[in-house]
């Protein structure tokens, strides 16, 4: 029987990338960076062989969609900052039948998913940032998930998680779960990112995301679904913020009971709000 060992909310922002070159930004999302590596000690720890992310970097216009084949390989360059990510290379073994697992039981509960095994559909920046620093050496199975759903409802995504705690149960896997997006998610107005790169757009989108990261340290998961659906308005959630949606119906919802662990701090990006989140599953 398979089980959810690590579950977590992460950042994946593309001046972590930046933060290896040389230059004078060198270093600048060590901490961040870190709290990677973190997760991926407690990963190989627990004996974790699969890294499933919701990544809020896939934009789908329909249904749910899960890249499952069995090997990622290439370069990747992002179309939306080429400038801070340009010909990344990556190399990760995949996961189909687990991928395959997920869309079966998705589909039994009347979420209409795809599983797709296509070579040439690469992964986005959601999935490589992280895998990046949890799976530098290839160690983990990957199987990303499209985390921004256009059209999609939060209850669908709700479902659709349940179907991913169902079929992690059902594998003989031990999978660590990725919601891979940001808190708030405002860009300054058509700035240039690099120029904003430490801060926040708005200090009320700041001060929203602390107070969230409170509610989560503290286990009040009932007071913060009932904020979710204006939180995600208001503060701009990236992709719908369907990744945190996915990750704490996997938990459990407003039952979960479980207290979070902020790993590092909570830093502003190019006008968004970021952190790493660990959510214990036992």
């Amino acid at each position: 029987m398979g089980e959810i060992s690590v579950a977590a909310k992460v950042t994946h922002v593309p001046s972590m990338y930046v933060s290896e070159q040389p230059g004078k930004h060198h270093g600048c999302r060590e901490q961040a960076i870190e709290g990677h590596r973190e997760l991926s000690r407690r990963a190989r720890a627990l004996g974790v062989d699969t890294i499933l992310v919701f990544d809020v970097h896939w934009l789908v216009n329909g249904g749910y969609h899960i890249n499952c084949q069995d090997k990622f390989q290439g370069v990747y360059t992002s179309n939306e900052l080429p400038h801070f990510i340009k010909d990344m290379e990556y190399d990760y073994k995949g996961n189909p039948e687990l991928g395959r697992l997920i869309a079966e039981c998705a589909n039994a509960r009347g979420v209409k998913t795809r599983a797709h095994e296509i070579d040439s559909l690469g992964l986005e920046y959601g999935t490589l940032v992280p895998c990046r620093y949890m799976n530098d050496d290839s160690h983990f199975n990957v199987v990303s998930v499209a985390g921004w759903c256009a059209w999609h409802s939060h209850e669908e995504s709700r479902k659709f998680g349940e179907a991913v705690k169902e079929a992690i149960e059902k594998s003989d896997n031990k999978v660590m779960v990725l919601a891979s997006g940001s808190l708030s998610h405002r860009f300054n107005d058509n700035g240039l990112p690099e120029e904003s790169m430490f801060q926040i757009s708005n200090e009320f989108y700041r001060q929203v995301d602390l107070r969230v990261l409170e509610l989560w340290e503290q286990g009040r998961w009932k007071e913060f679904t009932d904020m979710l659906p204006v939180y995600n308005e208001t503060c701009h959630g990236e992709g719908g913020m369907h990744d945190t949606v996915m990750l704490l119906s996997m938990l459990g919802w407003d039952n979960y009971q479980g207290k979070a662990e902020v790993l590092g701090e909570y830093f502003p990006s190019s006008g968004t709000g970021q952190v790493n989140v660990f959510f214990p599953t036992e």
